[in-house]
């Protein structure tokens, strides 16, 4: 393992400094982090002749993070995707949320983990652990919310994201990691090879939210087995219509139930996705029940890169461990686990990419 690298990446307009964290394992894994929002800005692995490249999509500068970052390598929270009609009812009393996505709540709102400056203290040369308080009324969710994440280098090219929260008041918690795939390392990412062990997927209204679980044999959505992207992204169905692409949370096979404690739970795949240009590939295992396939159709060339490049829709596809999306508009069962979290627990998730 090489000594972790510390350098001045910016100041926000408080003054606050910002810097970025550099973990690499010195066998070809490269991890750097900045405290805003905890975002990767590089993700550096090596093809299948050694050579590395940055394979998520970055902003060339503090204030392009600042100011116009889709969600760019930021940890989610407190609710990663969508709430429907930005509100939630628990134990009998309604929660207005802030509305940031036509009338739902997106990724926690305006003001989403996603956007604050976390506490970064290096634990490890592998390892830096991320703090963050979110005040009671963060947002519109009740309770005062204790989180700590961790970025860890294991393996020769494995990176994990464990996650942990404690609240002061019943509140609703999904927390996940943001960022936006590509492989190749430029380019577009469509042409990379999805494998998803997932039967079922969440169908979804105008709005992206869902109105049930359909069954994927025989539709665009089936990535039991390996399937470019790009063979099926532009057939005439109606729930690619709706999200003018994949843009769809994916029900795991097994385990059906995923409590938020995820320390009970062992980790398992969620996803493979491989680039035949450069033959890199990448494993996502996880504790979390579903991931939310999204295709980066909304990557419009309004976005460079931190080297000029347009980013055009499909550059990069996210894979966000998570629990449904609207889960608090469900009555919990094994298809809707409950995303509520009270006083005295303690909520628990791990993400594992493993690189190749």
């Amino acid at each position: 393992m090489t000594p972790m690298q510390i350098r001045d990446y910016g100041r926000m307009p408080d003054g606050r400094r910002i810097h970025e964290y550099t973990l690499d394992t010195g066998a070809g894994l490269r991890l750097s982090v900045i405290d805003l929002g905890g975002i990767v800005t590089r993700l550096e692995v090596p093809d299948a002749r050694g050579d590395l490249a940055n394979v998520v999509l970055a902003l060339p500068t503090l204030d392009d993070y600042r100011l116009r970052n889709p969600h760019f390598g930021v940890i989610v929270g407190r609710y990663g995707n969508r709430i429907g009609q930005g509100s939630f009812s628990l134990d009998g009393e309604q929660y207005p949320l802030d509305v940031n996505d036509g009338a739902n709540c997106l990724h926690g709102g305006a003001q989403g983990f996603g956007t604050q400056v976390w506490t970064v203290e290096p634990e490890a040369d592998d390892c830096l652990c991320l703090r963050l308080t979110s005040p009671d009324g963060d947002q519109g969710f009740p309770g005062r919310l204790e989180v700590t994440v961790r970025y860890r280098l294991t393996g020769d090219r494995e990176w994990r994201v464990d996650y942990e929260a404690t609240t002061d008041r019943a509140t609703v918690v999904n927390l996940t990691h943001h960022d936006y795939f590509n492989l190749a390392g430029g380019g577009s990412a469509l042409g990379h090879e999805l494998e998803m062990p997932a039967s079922r997927y969440c169908e979804v209204a105008a709005g992206m939210i869902p109105t049930g679980i359909a069954d994927v044999t025989g539709t665009p959505f089936d990535f039991r087995t390996p399937q470019r992207i790009d063979a099926r992204i532009r057939q005439n169905h109606p729930q690619l219509q709706i999200a003018q692409g994949y843009d769809h949370s994916f029900v795991l096979d097994a385990p059906l139930d995923a409590p938020l404690d995820g320390a009970s739970q062992p980790l398992r795949l969620a996803a493979r996705l491989r680039d035949p240009v450069s033959g890199r590939r990448m494993e996502v295992h996880t504790t979390e029940p579903a991931v939310q396939f999204y295709s980066g159709n909304f990557l419009n060339g309004s976005l460079a890169s931190p080297e000029g490049q347009l980013y055009r829709q499909g550059d990069g596809v996210c894979l966000e461990t998570q629990h449904n999306p609207d889960s608090p508009h469900h009555e919990p069962s094994a298809d809707w686990p409950s995303t509520v979290l009270r006083p005295g627990q303690t909520y628990r998730s791990q993400t594992l990419h493993r690189f190749g």
